[in-house]
This record gives structure tokens, sequence and C-alpha cells, in this order.
């Protein structure tokens, strides 16, 4: 057996190692392009709620998380909720009689996050008088009708509020009046003895001379609206739903922080009524949480109560806290 010289076996092994093809070096996932941001659409009412959503635009906290956001206004809750249920929009500010509405047969949205509560300085809803009815307490107002939106979280809102204050469910009567504008109307002319309302047209209706009989500042279990989106795009897009979440969190600790500096966002918004500028006060918007266990079994009752629904609807389904920052 021939042995070659240590020197000539290196020499073979650099010329073949010259000729064989050069690896296409991978790139590290973490230096790779990110990918471009998600757009999150949302059906949003003119209402108080929507104000974290503004200023979270105006200060580039959406930005700031790798999202954007598109804004389709909706003139009324059912048109919101038309818009939603064709997939036209993947998020918007309902209620948790809403939620139950949309999944009564299969889960298609969820809350995500309380978007207001009532507390004890900051009411939510609001019963009031006409101040020609001559009404100032809760049993003023028994057998009397109470103008309101049949069958949504303001009825559940007026039965829950004057149960609380001794009126039997038989006792407390609604008449239809889904119109907001109307029914400020109706009531400041006294055509309507008594109106449940959510603020801050409760407020204004309060400023031009309406009576309060009681608020949820007394129960506020029962006053809150909430972030829901559609199941679809949330199992599609977590990650933009956490860091919208995120960017809402942050808005809502600086309106918290210094509410005065937003002002001029409600009126340029049209979040307020024009007759509240200057005075309204912004309420505090509550830290990341959803609704509990009891609140979405109560409401719940309510419902099928009422004839509304005729089945339970799971709360672990369709609340869930597992996107808040």
């Amino acid at each position: 057996m021939k042995h070659y010289p240590l020197i000539a076996i290196l020499l073979v092994l650099s010329l073949l190692a010259a000729c064989a093809p050069a690896a296409v070096p991978t790139q590290p996932a973490a230096t790779q392009a990110p990918a471009e941001p998600v757009t999150i659409r949302l059906a949003l009412l003119r209402i108080l709620e929507t104000l974290p959503v503004y200023v979270a635009e105006k200060e580039g906290l959406f930005e700031a998380q790798g999202v954007q956001v598109e804004i389709i206004p909706a003139a009324s809750a059912a048109e919101r909720d038309q818009i939603v249920a064709a997939g036209q929009a993947d998020g918007m500010i309902n209620e948790v009689v809403s939620t139950l509405l949309y999944n009564k047969d299969n889960i298609e949205v969820q809350i995500v996050r309380f978007a207001r509560t009532a507390t004890a300085t900051s009411p939510q809803y609001f019963i009031v008088a006409s101040k020609q009815s001559g009404f100032t307490t809760p049993d003023d107002l028994k057998g009397v009708e109470i103008g309101m939106s049949q069958g949504t979280v303001i009825e559940y809102i007026t039965d829950r509020l004057l149960q609380a204050e001794g009126l039997a469910p038989e006792e407390i009567k609604s008449i239809a009046v889904p119109k907001m504008d109307v029914r400020m109307n109706l009531l400041a002319s006294g055509e309507l003895k008594a109106a449940t309302m959510p603020d801050p047209f409760a407020s204004l209706a309060l400023q031009q001379g309406a009576v309060l009989i009681t608020d949820d500042s007394k129960h506020p279990e029962f006053g809150y609206s909430t972030w829901s989106f559609r199941k679809p795009f949330i199992d599609q897009n977590p990650v933009a739903v956490k860091a919208f979440l995120a960017a809402v969190e942050e808005a809502a600790k600086r309106i918290n922080a210094d509410p005065a500096k937003y002002q001029d966002l409600l009126t340029e918004q049209s979040l307020i009524p024009a007759p509240l500028v200057g005075t309204y006060k912004i309420p505090e918007i509550p830290s990341a949480s959803v609704p509990s266990q009891a609140q979405w079994d109560d409401v719940l009752a309510w419902m099928k109560g009422k004839g509304l629904l005729d089945k339970d609807v799971s709360y672990s389904d369709s609340v869930t806290s597992s996107y808040l920052p």
C-alpha cells in the first residue's frame, strides 16, 4: 500500500472545496423584512367610548404597534351589526346583549375588552323623567311607559335598575322609541314621561331640565359596553388583535391621566352633543378587563326571561381575556 505525503492530501481537499458550489446564506428570521401591517376595520357609532381609538390614531399608537385602523361609520346599532355580520368590518363597540344575539347559534364574535364601565362617579346609563311629569323617585315609574329601544341593553338596564330599587317586573313598562333624537324631543316636550338613555345624551337631557330618577352609578355591575371582534378575524390575526388592544390601553392611560387634553378631540369627532362642549367631563376609561361570568349569566337570564333567547350561550367561547396587554 502506498503512503502519500500529508501535504498532497491537503492540497487535493482544498481543490475539491474550491470547486463546490457556494452555499446560499439563510437570512435569520429576526432580520427578515416585516410583514405588511394588518388593517383592522372598525364599525363605530359616534359615541364617547370611541375616544381611545381617535387618541391612538392621532398620537401614532396604532402605528407603533404595527397595525392600521380603518373606521367605518355606523349610524345606528342595527347598521353596525349589519356591517359586522356581512364581514365588512372586523370589530366594534357593542355589549353583551348584542353578543348573545350574534352567538345564539354559532360563535360569531368574541368580547375582548371593556370599552366603558359605569363607576360610582361616572354613570353610563340613566333613567330620567320629563320636567313636566312631576316624577322624582323610582316608585313614581310604577306602570309608567318608559321610552327606550326594546330588546336591547337599554331595556336590560331599565329592568335591572328599577328592580334594584324595589319595583316588581310587572310594574316596569316600556314603549319603543328607538331613535335617540326622537326620545330626547318627546321627553323635552313632556309627551314622553320617562326614558332611559346612555351618557352623554342623558347629561344633555338633564341640562335641558329632565329629572334624574336613577342611574347605574349605584349598580355599576349592570352598566358597561365592550370591544368585540369577529371570531374568524381573531383566529386569523391574533397578533393584530393584541396589538390593537395594547394601543387602546395606552390611549386609555393617557386620557385618564389628562382628560382635559382631549376635550377638543371630543368636539372634532362629534362624540358629545354640541350643547355639552366645554362643560362635559370625560369619564374614566376602564383598564384592560372583560365582563365576568356573573355579568354574562345575568344578561343571559334576562334575555331568556324576555323570550329573546331560548338556550344558553357559552361564556368561555364568547368572552376572552387572552389578548389583553
